[in-house]
């Protein structure tokens, strides 16, 4: 990736803006990373804005590891489908070998093309010109070009797909549920120019989020496992859904990368950590997904390599505001609502729900302090019981029996429990529901009242699009708001992290005051990896790109 290919390189002019914001102190260097990567500027370029070498940054980064070998990688294994319906990682995971991305975002938050060469944004971000990657080739023989780029963007922007959550990624390029006419232009075989109806500086993090998998223009809305056309170097040799997943190179294809492993498998043991910790002492995997709460120290203990990441990633507790019970709908009363969030003091599900591996956060709202650049500080949450009682019972709702359902695995079962025993200290009953995850994930959105967690996002006005606007497909809390919408619009169109934060206030405030939720923390995620295993350090998104891992 060279600055001759992302047209404004080191002298978009926001980006040097961004560059003496960082000498003077007043912006980190992972958020100027993100933010200049996320315009075209390059990455050595971007690098050299701010006076360091990327070159000595990469050479840290360890060895190349050798071409053959076989891994295996415990993980939940799920059924596939059109991506832009994705809502788990580990799909995007078993599924990357194959179906690429234009982009992917690296653990220290900056944006590097995959089938794209490069791109660049005008001066507002309402223009992007992407340049399609010469040379690679899809695995039937047909030629990668902008017109898949162009046919994979357009069928994003389709907001009458149900479940595409990627509508409202590309919102800027959407009018009346479709690509607004003009948005999405190939002006030859290797270009594509896009044009935003408003300013939008996160659409680039958005093509890099694992919904974002490019499919061939012929298979737009269809599932790889059901054709096993793409990009990547990889094929499916079996696929067992709650079992295992097991791709191996593709013999009749010349991948257009590089690529190393000869065999990976992800191996289904469930939700139970310590069915995981069984198979690790047994010798039956290399490599965990995810390595959560007390197990974290004896994967550690075991040998095993620790790999750890800040983010924004959660539990929620939510009710949905929609939902009917015996023909009332109970949680449409914001005092209900906010009455259940001031029985709870956030630090006790951080303790008790995660081991206190995260941040407790200010307030419940999903935007998360020293993570989230557009985070802004509002006046924290504070424990209430007394004013809890008041509300529910001036709601009529202090005989009321809440059912509080979560899946039933290690943190999120642990931080809903302590949810519902604060609930329970405050007066309130609580019925506690506790699913398998086959059977929670069908209806995660409806539930009355239910714990869900959420993935890390680069910055918080990307979660509250995906979680909080009124059309998203991902909106479980049924909180519609004209006046949230607006001021998400308004947000969204301000470039600026820092400009956003006064914005990003009022909507967090409004989050508060309408108690949408509960949320009380944000998680540092962890995994374990064998010694010897290469690229296996854990993402902010979970990602696993099986081309990059391999053995040392």
């Amino acid at each position: 990736m060279t600055p001759a290919k992302h047209g404004h390189g080191p002298s978009h002019p926001a980006a040097r803006l961004y560059a003496q914001e960082v000498q003077n102190g007043q912006m980190s260097r992972r958020e100027f990373l993100g933010r200049a990567t996320a315009l075209g500027v390059s990455v050595p370029a971007a690098y050299g804005l701010i006076g360091l070498d990327s070159r000595a940054e990469a050479a840290s980064h360890g060895m190349t590891p050798r071409m053959g070998g076989t891994l295996r990688i415990q993980m939940d294994c799920r059924a596939l489908k059109d991506p832009r319906t994705y809502d788990w990682a580990e799909m995007a995971s078993e599924a990357r070998g194959i179906t690429e991305y234009l982009v992917e975002i690296h653990r220290d938050g900056t944006l590097h093309p995959v089938l794209l060469a490069g791109w660049s944004a005008n001066a507002d971000a309402t223009e992007y010109t992407l340049n399609v990657r010469p040379g690679v080739k899809w695995n039937n023989g047909d030629d990668f070009t902008a017109q898949d780029v162009a046919a994979n963007i357009t069928g994003w922007c389709d907001a009458s797909v149900e479940g595409n959550s990627m509508a409202t990624r590309m919102a800027a390029l959407v009018q009346d549920g479709q690509a607004a006419p003009g948005a999405v232009e190939v002006l030859d075989p290797l270009t594509v120019k896009l044009r935003l109806l408003t300013p939008d500086g996160t659409l680039m993090f958005g093509m890099g989020d694992y919904p974002a998998a490019i499919m061939h223009r012929d298979k737009i809305g269809t599932s790889v496992a059901d054709h096993g056309i793409g990009t990547g170097a990889y094929m499916f040799e079996q696929f067992k859904v709650g079992e295992k997943v097991v791709l191996v190179k593709n013999p009749d294809h010349t991948y257009w990368g590089q690529a190393y492993l000869d065999r990976v498998e992800f191996l289904d043991y469930g939700t139970d950590p310590s069915a995981w910790l069984a198979g690790a002492d047994a010798d039956e995997f290399d490599m965990t997904y995810e390595t959560v709460s007390d197990f974290i120290d004896i994967f550690t203990s075991l040998g095993w390599v620790e790999s750890q990441v800040g983010t924004s990633a959660t539990v929620i507790v939510r009710t949905n505001q929609e939902a009917e019970i015996d023909g009332t709908r109970p949680y449409a009363d914001v005092r209900v609502r906010r009455a259940l969030a001031l029985a709870v003091d956030n630090a006790i599900p951080l303790e008790l729900g995660i081991s206190g591996r995260g941040i407790e956060s200010n307030n419940n709202y999903q935007v998360a302090p020293g993570v989230h650049p557009d985070h802004a500080m509002i006046a924290p949450h504070r424990q209430n019981i007394e004013e809890a009682r008041r509300l529910m019972d001036e709601a009529g709702m202090l005989d009321f029996e809440h059912e509080l359902i979560s899946i039933d695995d290690d943190y999120r079962k642990n931080t809903t429990d302590a949810v519902a025993a604060q609930l329970r200290d405050a007066g309130f009953k609580v019925k506690r529901t506790v699913m398998p995850g086959s059977t929670f994930w069908n209806d995660w959105t409806k539930y009355p009242f239910s714990s869900t967690n959420w993935s890390h996002r680069e910055t918080g006005i990307q979660t509250l699009n995906l979680a909080y606007r009124s059309t998203a497909a991902w909106n479980e809390t049924g909180f519609r708001s004209d006046a949230f919408d607006a001021l998400l619009n308004a947000a969204t169109a301000i470039a600026d992290n820092t400009a956003r934060q006064a914005t990003m206030a009022k909507l967090e405030q409004m989050m508060v005051d309408e108690g949408v939720a509960i949320i009380p923390y944000f998680r540092a995620l962890y995994r374990h990896a064998k010694e010897g295993l290469l690229g296996a350090e854990m993402h902010p998104k979970y990602e696993i790109n099986i081309h990059k891992l391999g053995w040392a």
